[in-house]
């Protein structure tokens, strides 16, 4: 009979609400996908502002600043963010995807240049290695 009392008990101060309440509490109403993803108008027009297309010719590679320089961040231990080591995978990859093979192992080179090796995760640095391996087998091969 003691343990029917214990699940009876009121947890919550006296100035708590019903339960029944709690279902018009605007954080417990189900909200929509726009809603959620929905931006203000000034928002929007300073999100339009900084925006700008980027255009794949070949030449993502330019626009990477080298040598690497990680974010000031103590929880990457030295290493570049993810979105600069996916810049650096793109840019490889859209050189090989151009056949600039010469371009792309010479690209790779200087990213490991100046202690850039150390600079990039385990992943990031494999795959740079394999593009540059494909690389240079696809000029081998074209010899």
């Amino acid at each position: 009979m003691a343990d029917d009392l214990l699940f009876n008990l009121n947890l919550g101060s006296s100035s708590d609400s019903d339960p029944e309440d709690l279902a018009s509490c605007p954080a417990k109403q189900p909200v929509s996908r726009a809603d959620r993803s929905a931006l203000s108008q000034s928002a929007f027009a300073a999100l339009k502002k900084e925006y700008f297309p980027r255009v794949e010719n070949g030449d993502l590679w330019t626009q990477i600043p080298l040598p690497l320089t990680p974010e000031p961040d103590a929880n990457r231990g030295g290493l570049i963010s993810k979105p600069q080591a996916q810049d650096l995978l793109h840019a490889v990859e859209e050189l090989y995807f151009y056949r600039r093979y010469s371009d792309g192992i010479g690209f790779v080179k200087k990213i490991m240049a100046d202690g850039g090796e150390q600079k990039i995760d385990l992943e990031t640095r494999e795959l740079l290695r394999k593009y540059e391996g494909r690389c240079k087998s696809k000029l081998e091969s074209s010899q």
